[in-house]
Parts: structure tokens; C-alpha cells; sequence
């Protein structure tokens, strides 16, 4: 393979589609799966396998790529198992899905910015954006979830402090400013942490998702 050609299959290689597939589908599935071990380790081994597939795609030499997805595989499929088998408390549960939402996104934009390098703004750079949103509403109902357990009253307003279900919907609701008003924080640090998911959120919209998707349009012009 030429010096020329390496490059454009690495970037051709990248399958950041594929990682916002996956984490739509995990978003999907904690609201609607019921609370339990199980449904615990489906949502790890989702997150998993999203990490598995960006570092699939790092810039590594093929040989290193290999080995450290095989690493995530053979790590996170154990972890799943053990989940599955209700060994692993859900609190561990909980602060492995809180680091996997978090490395995720830092591994994917050190990615994206590769592959913004070698060939512009690809769909595949405005998909891995785009998953990177959603890991960050992940994120935030993930910080929801703590807040209400290290908190000494209840979260919501409502009285409860949300189930798993519960708090992702009310993190996407603030995250999009959508607002329903259904579930509103009850506490002053819960408004914060609400008011700081509604500026992350659009701002990113409009900066980087706004600025990917105007270069993809202008790209396509040409």
C-alpha cells in the first residue's frame, strides 16, 4: 500500500455510524427495558461494544488495534457475564456505565479530529458528533443518578429520586430544552446541574453540530 493510500483507508475505516447506532439503541433500551440485573448488563455491553469500535479505529498500527479491542472484548464480555449473574453491586454498575459514557467521547474526538484532518467533514464525522451528544445527555442523567444518592432529599420534585428510566428521560428533556415540566429538580444544586446540561447541550448544538453540518452541505455543493 502506497503512502498516499494508507491514510484514505484509515479514514475509510472509521465506523462512527456504527457507534451512534449503538448508543440510540442503549439510549432506547434503558428507557424502556425494566430495572434488573439484566437489563444492567445488556446497557454495559452496549457501551462496550461502542468502545470496542472506536478504538478499533485509532490510529494505532493494526496490530495494537487488535489487541486493545480484544482487550475491551474480553474485559467487557466478563464484566457483562458477571453483571448478568447479579455479582456486581449496582452502584459498581452504575460507576462503570458513568466511565464508560465518559470515555467514549474522549476517545471519539480525538478520532474525529484524525479524520477531519485526512478527509474533511465526512457523514462519518457528523455521526460520531452526534453520538458524542447523546453520550453527553448519558453523562448527565449518570450525574443526575448521583447527586440523587449522595443528596439528603429527594431529587425530583415529585418526592422520588427517579429510576434509571426515569432520570435519562428528564437528562434528554433538559438536554434538548424540551421541558416537559413533568419532572423538575427539587433542590438548588439539581437547578444547576439542570441549567449546565441546557447550555452544554445547545451550544454544542449550535457550534459544533451546526458548523459539521453547514461544511458536510457546502462539501456537497462543490
Amino acid at each position: 500500500m502506497t503512502a498516499q493510500a494508507e491514510p484514505a483507508a484509515q479514514a475509510a475505516a472509521y465506523r462512527y455510524g456504527a457507534v451512534l447506532v449503538l448508543t440510540l439503541v442503549l439510549l432506547v433500551f434503558i428507557i424502556v427495558a425494566p430495572s434488573g440485573d439484566w437489563s444492567r448488563a445488556v446497557a454495559v455491553a452496549l457501551e462496550a461494544a461502542a468502545l470496542a469500535v472506536v478504538v478499533g479505529t485509532s490510529r494505532e498500527r493494526r496490530r495494537h488495534r487488535r489487541a486493545r479491542v480484544l482487550t475491551v472484548s474480553v474485559v467487557g464480555g466478563a464484566f457483562v457475564v458477571a453483571v448478568a449473574a447479579g455479582v456486581v453491586p449496582a452502584a459498581v454498575v452504575s460507576g462503570v456505565a458513568g466511565a464508560l459514557a465518559l470515555g467514549i467521547p474522549i476517545a471519539l474526538v480525538g478520532g474525529l479530529l484524525r479524520l477531519v484532518r485526512a478527509r474533511g467533514v465526512t457523514p462519518q464525522v457528523v455521526a460520531g458528533a452526534l453520538a458524542i451528544y447523546v453520550l453527553i445527555g448519558l453523562m448527565f442523567a449518570w450525574a443526575v443518578g448521583v447527586a440523587a444518592k449522595l443528596g439528603s432529599h429527594a431529587y425530583f420534585a415529585s418526592g422520588t429520586d427517579g429510576s434509571e428510566s426515569t432520570r435519562l428521560y428528564f437528562s434528554f428533556t433538559v438536554l434538548s430544552t424540551t421541558g416537559f415540566g413533568d419532572f423538575t429538580p427539587a433542590q438548588p444544586p439539581g437547578r444547576a446541574l439542570a441549567v449546565i446540561e441546557m447550555l452544554t447541550g445547545q451550544i454544542y448544538l449550535v457550534t459544533v453540530i451546526g458548523i459539521l453540518v453547514g461544511n458536510l452541505a457546502a462539501r456537497a455543493r462543490r
